[in-house]
């Protein structure tokens, strides 16, 4: 089961769910990406460095 995890916005709205990924406390700037494959490259891609990436297709 993935543990809690809370994202928290610099203007204070706070969102509550689930971690996938590695545990611990991330800080980065959230972005997206709206690719429907290649999510392995994504995740790995180093120009995502310090960066929350947030996948949008719903299927992942």
């Amino acid at each position: 089961m993935n543990p809690p995890a809370i994202l928290l916005l610099s203007d204070g709205s706070k969102f509550v769910g689930r971690s996938i990924g590695a545990d611990g406390l991330s800080v980065g700037e959230v972005v997206f990406n709206t690719a429907m494959t290649g999510y392995q490259e994504i995740l790995t891609d180093p120009s995502y460095a310090k960066q929350l990436v947030t996948l949008t297709c719903p299927h992942i």
